[in-house]
């Protein structure tokens, strides 16, 4: 399908780190990564968004770099991962009527009624996501192939992605100031499932939870289609914000001390035991119990995850999802943050980023990477379905 090897970057600016990740893929459409770079965005991002453009675009350069290195090649082009409390997602629904009595369905009536399924949005806000969802032919549901069909009327469902205008461009502006062009924008609760989620999975429900440093995304997969996405804007630094001020602490200490004795259920086994440190002020030195620790923890997750469930219960998601839950992202790292998954929604969990696949080596055993992952995989489907489109024209002006 293609003449050449081609490169496909990644690029997430997270609220703690900058993530890049190069792939490359071949003529037989195998995808593989030769280079990762990641850099601190030295508090240049909040819940998401950047509120510093200079110092992010610093840190955007770095990771960058650190990436061309690894991968020995120049950087032109990235297809970059947004995110933020502005993001929102909902299913709409698009019909088309096929005019001729007895005609066949073809692959210009898909493209019409999915075009119609796009909502009329505000001036202000922008499309990231139009997926394609199941059909529906005169009124026969969950229709996968329509094409060839006889038929009098075609709809589709699709689930829509969009954000803030204005707010989606600020990272477009960040890295087009670099010199390197945005090839595509997309959701990062979008495209974080796609190196974690199996095709079984995806058909048997799935819940894909993204635990950032600053938000918190995730989507829902029924019967193989995304068919709901959310963000809070919450992660891994209000964790560290609760214990700082819980046990009057700096971020920093407070950070440390999370990632030292941190647990996401609170382990009774080392609940009574202490942990001694100097006071930074002055004061006589402090002690607090690893129980304390791990309570002000778990009370964040615990509401963190409840939020969530609160809301597909609203929708009616949950008790369709029959597979599992998937932990990514930094926050997945956090001990026993499967058990409290378990516990709020009664489903089975995996840590993509502790399997045997992952353990043995390449990106997915870094949970921190897999938006900037799944970023990829997303622009080599937009490669792929060009590619097709390209071939299928050619193939009608050869005939």
């Amino acid at each position: 399908m293609f003449d050449r090897t081609e490169i496909i970057v990644g690029l997430e600016i997270g609220t703690a780190k900058v993530c890049a990740v190069v792939g490359e893929l071949s003529e037989d459409e195998g995808l593989h990564v030769i280079g990762v770079g990641q850099s601190l965005t030295a508090g240049a991002v909040r819940k998401g968004e950047i509120i510093n453009a200079e110092v992010a675009e610093d840190a955007v350069r770095a990771a960058l770099n650190e990436a061309e290195q690894q991968s020995d090649i120049e950087i032109g082009s990235v297809h970059l991962g947004v995110t933020g409390a502005h993001i929102k997602g909902f299913n709409n629904r698009g019909a088309h009527p096929i005019a001729s009595v007895g005609r066949e369905i073809d692959e210009e009536d898909v493209s019409r009624v999915v075009r119609g399924a796009q909502p009329q949005l505000p001036a202000d806000e922008e499309m990231l996501h139009t997926v394609r969802q199941h059909f529906r032919v005169d009124g026969q549901d969950d229709v996968q192939q329509p094409v060839g069909r006889v038929a009098s009327k075609l709809e589709v469902d699709v689930h829509v992605v969009c954000g803030q205008r204005t707010r989606i461009q600020n990272p477009v502006r960040v890295v087009k100031g670099l010199g390197i062009d945005v090839e595509d924008v997309a959701f990062n609760g979008r495209v974080a499932a796609l190196p974690i989620l199996t095709s079984q999975l995806g058909e048997q429900g799935a819940l894909m939870i993204d635990l950032g440093a600053g938000t918190t995304e995730y989507s829902v997969y029924l019967g193989g289609s995304v068919c709901h996405t959310g963000v809070l804007a919450v992660g891994g630094e209000h964790v560290t914000n609760d214990l700082a001020v819980g046990i009057k602490l700096t971020q920093t200490r407070a950070e440390r001390l999370k990632l030292e004795q941190g647990s996401a259920v609170p382990d009774p086994r080392v609940a009574h035991r202490a942990v001694n440190f100097a006071s930074e002020v002055g004061l006589d030195d402090k002690q607090v119990s690893v129980g304390h620790i791990q309570q002000i923890m778990h009370a964040r997750l615990d509401e963190l995850f409840r939020l969530i469930r609160e809301d597909l219960e609203q929708h009616g998601l949950l008790r369709r999802i029959n597979g599992s839950v998937l932990l990514t992202g930094g926050g997945a790292r956090t001990p026993q943050i499967n058990l409290l998954a378990h516990q709020v929604f009664e489903l089975d969990v995996c840590l993509p980023h502790e399997t045997d696949e992952a353990q043995e080596g390449g990106v997915l055993h870094q949970p921190e990477c897999t938006a900037a992952m799944g970023l990829v995989k997303f622009g080599a489907r937009q490669m792929r379905a060009r590619a097709r489109q390209r071939k299928g024209l050619l193939g009608w002006l050869t005939h």
